[in-house]
């Protein structure tokens, strides 16, 4: 395996502000935060995407997120959040390890919603495109 940053973390052998750990699992401000309170949350488990976690892991990954979000909600008490992760290059991940990333929200902070992320809805209608999924 590469040398990998996140593991590093978890190893203790670089410092990060942790705010939540439980075995499986690892929440830690991120050090270039995109607001206040910007939180990934990692498998210990080393896996570059869910891909590569079992559903168990996964499960206890989603656990860990929740129970970071009531972390987060009881310190910072924010007004929303926008929670997910970044996969593959084309999908702006930067470290190959899993991470959640937690954003909390505040009303009028000038962030958007998932919708803001990308609008290039493709060539293809929507019934077009579900019958990718249709075809036997």
């Amino acid at each position: 395996m590469e040398e990998c940053i996140f593991c590093k973390i978890i190893n203790k052998e670089i410092p990060a502000h942790i705010i939540y750990e439980d075995e499986n699992n690892l929440a830690f401000l991120d050090v270039n935060p995109r607001c206040k309170g910007h939180t990934v949350v990692i498998p210990k488990e080393h896996a570059k995407n869910p891909f590569g976690l079992s559903d168990e892991s996964l499960k206890l990954l989603f656990v860990a997120t929740k129970k970071t979000m009531q972390r987060i909600d009881e310190k910072l008490k924010p007004d929303g959040y926008n929670v997910g992760w970044n996969q593959n290059s084309a999908g702006g991940q930067v470290v190959p390890h899993m991470h959640v990333h937690i954003l909390p929200r505040w009303r009028d902070d000038g962030g958007g919603n998932m919708h803001s992320i990308v609008n290039h809805p493709g060539d293809e209608t929507v019934e077009e495109v579900a019958k990718y999924f249709n075809a036997q």
